[in-house]
């Protein structure tokens, strides 16, 4: 995945706040254990994320795709009093790993992971959401916009990573690969949704970020 050149990233980072102790540790280990670690949320996009929970202060995140950890990790610290992450991986291997992170977190009480299939869970959770954090299997992105749309508050947030999909979402539509399609027509969907009210950040891989108006 193309993300910001790296000096352009690099000074983004050095702009804004550090990363904490733990987060960075996570970094480190991820990029160091972890098949595919590009997938990690990384230090300037989970600043953004940490920033967007602290403007929101959600009660009830939802996060599809866990991965290491870290991104719930950044939900966690804009969450309103008694709040509470439910993340859902499927990969059970992680389970351990994000487990021994999460132990050692300040906000170990309000981090519920979930191993299983997201759609499964999704149903199981008890609505409403303040905030859906997708990042997952990027060809269910446009059922997991229909299956969470309704359990979201009005006035809540859906936010999708990877929706530029290194650039190849800006391709002819006739010649997209499966996940790429997937990743346009979730764009579609949200763009031509009248009650989601939305903007594609191109930060890193892309964010589309939907408030949900009615």
């Amino acid at each position: 995945m193309d993300f910001l050149p790296e000096e352009i990233e690099g000074y983004s980072e050095q702009f804004s706040a550090v990363e904490s102790d733990l987060l960075a540790e996570i970094n480190r280990f991820t990029n160091a254990k972890v098949l595919m670690p590009r997938m990690l949320a990384g230090h300037l996009q989970g600043r953004v994320l940490a920033m967007l929970s602290k403007m929101i202060s959600p009660k009830h995140v939802v996060e599809v795709g866990t991965y290491t950890g870290y991104s719930a990790l950044c939900w966690a610290e804009g969450l309103a009093d008694g709040g509470r992450v439910d993340t859902i991986e499927v990969n059970d291997e992680l389970q351990s790993v994000v487990e021994a992170f999460f132990a050692k977190s300040e906000y170990r009480e309000n981090l519920h992971l979930h191993i299983g299939d997201a759609g499964d869970v999704i149903d199981s959770l008890q609505a409403p959401f303040d905030l859906v954090f997708l990042d997952a299997d990027k060809r269910n992105y446009p059922n997991y916009l229909k299956q969470v749309l309704p359990k979201v508050n009005v006035g809540g947030y859906i936010i999708a990573d990877n929706v530029l999909w290194s650039g190849k979402v800006t391709s002819d539509p006739r010649n997209m690969d499966e996940e790429t399609a997937a990743l346009h027509e979730y764009n579609e969907l949200v763009t031509d949704n009248p009650n989601l009210d939305n903007v594609l950040l191109p930060v890193r891989d892309g964010l589309m970020i939907a408030r949900k108006i009615a």
